[in-house]
């Protein structure tokens, strides 16, 4: 049986370490889970997830030149699809349209408001400004730059 691209096939856990687990294909041929590929949360450690003879079915994502078979469990599972536009939870901050809200309990002024790129320019311009004016006060009173010494 070839592998190709894509495909969905069963295959039988034959190793485990530290960056992935060896699956047996079908054919006898063995490919590599990496260790970002087996679930869609973190995985700190592999033998959480799997151990050694779990059949898993595993989704082939790419065949080398030299024969290293690149496989991904978490691709291979089935999402249920979402309509387009609707808003999902990640965490707890709710996406939608390309756009972040922050939980409702957060925005009732728990947290202040986000300023803009522009407003924080504007403060950082008159602070520096403030500062320079300081500076300028403080060295006329010293004599400053090139005073006179006699």
């Amino acid at each position: 049986m070839s592998i190709e691209l894509g495909s969905k096939l069963e295959g039988k856990v034959t190793g485990i370490t530290h960056f992935g687990a060896f699956v047996l294909l079908p054919g006898g041929v063995t490919g590599l889970v990496h260790i970002s590929e087996i679930a869609d949360s973190y995985v700190k450690d592999i033998n959480e997830h799997l151990k050694v003879n779990d059949t898993v079915t595993v989704k082939v994502l790419n065949v080398d030149k030299d024969g290293k078979i690149g496989l991904s469990i978490r691709q291979a599972v089935d999402k249920p699809v979402e309509p387009v536009g609707a808003p999902r939870q990640r965490g707890d901050r709710f996406e939608s349209g390309g756009r972040n809200f922050e939980r409702a309990s957060r925005d009732r002024g728990h947290r202040k408001p986000e300023k803009s790129f522009e407003d924080k320019l504007s403060k950082f311009l008159k602070e520096s400004e403030d500062r320079l004016l300081a500076l300028k006060r403080s060295e006329s009173k010293r004599g400053g730059r090139g005073g006179r010494r006699g």
